[in-house]
């Protein structure tokens, strides 16, 4: 299966939030294909992360790290112009960005526990950095084939709400999911072959779930290998017709 629908050569793509977790997987996994060129590595650390540091040595120039704070736009600008330098366009962009306890952020149970600082830090990172990603490398995006793809979850589904609390992360990736409809929308004018995804990569054993795994059911804890396995699956199968379309990791399509 092609990396994504409609790709002919070798791949350009870049990975935001990729120095662990699912990031990390998925720059491993893409460059273990033969149809990806070169993947941009980008995190706050990227060039001192130990694991992208070890996809240099093992992949020389076929990774670029690049140390970028998603949550800048004056970085995220910066970032597209160096980019630009070297590609012309971005067969394939994922922003694994996420926040759930981390830096402001709360895992809220109830209204008490809100205040307007974790609600902040839970936009800033789940909702506005990947949209004003897209928006920075918009150009990069207008030739075809073309596919963005951000990681929401499915307690982001308005419609799949039934437990409530986690008001802050809910409402957040919530927000993503509209803001990346909508620019779907947008996109498919400027490139009818360019194609905007949310995605749920499932529960995945990182730092963001950890404080959370004792309830998760027996088989359902997925290893960041196989969560970004499941997101390239979903990147290659998921093309122009379903751009601004929200899917889960086993292909399953989620009620906004």
């Amino acid at each position: 299966m092609a990396l994504i629908p409609g790709l002919t050569g070798k791949a350009s793509v870049l990975v935001c939030g990729a120095s662990r977790g699912i990031g990390l997987a998925l720059c491993t996994a893409l460059l273990a294909r033969d149809d990806v060129n070169r993947v941009w590595a980008v995190a706050r650390h990227a060039s001192t992360a130990d694991g992208l540091l070890a996809l240099a040595q093992a992949h020389g120039e076929r990774v670029v790290p690049l140390d970028y704070d998603a949550r800048d736009e004056l970085a995220l600008t910066a970032l597209a112009s160096e980019v630009g330098i070297a590609c012309t366009h971005l067969h394939l962009v994922i922003s694994t960005l996420g926040l759930l306890h981390t830096e402001g952020a709360k895992a809220e149970k109830s209204l008490g526990q809100l205040d307007l600082a974790s609600l902040q830090a839970s936009f800033a990172t789940n909702a506005f950095a990947p949209i004003l990603l897209l928006k920075h490398l918009l150009p990069l995006l207008r030739k075809q084939p073309a596919t963005f793809a951000a990681l929401s979850a499915k307690v982001g589904s308005i419609g799949d709400n039934r437990l409530g609390g986690w008001y802050s992360y809910r409402a957040s990736k919530a927000a993503l999911n509209q803001l990346l409809h909508t620019a779907s929308i947008e996109l498919k004018r400027l490139n009818p072959a360019a194609t905007v995804l949310t995605l749920h990569p499932g529960t995945t054993d990182t730092e963001l779930s950890r404080p959370f795994q004792g309830n998760v059911p027996e088989g359902k804890l997925f290893e960041p290998a196989f969560a970004a396995q499941c997101v390239i699956e979903q990147v290659g199968r998921l093309g122009p017709a379903e751009s601004g379309s929200f899917w889960g990791w086993d292909g399953e399509r989620i009620v906004w």
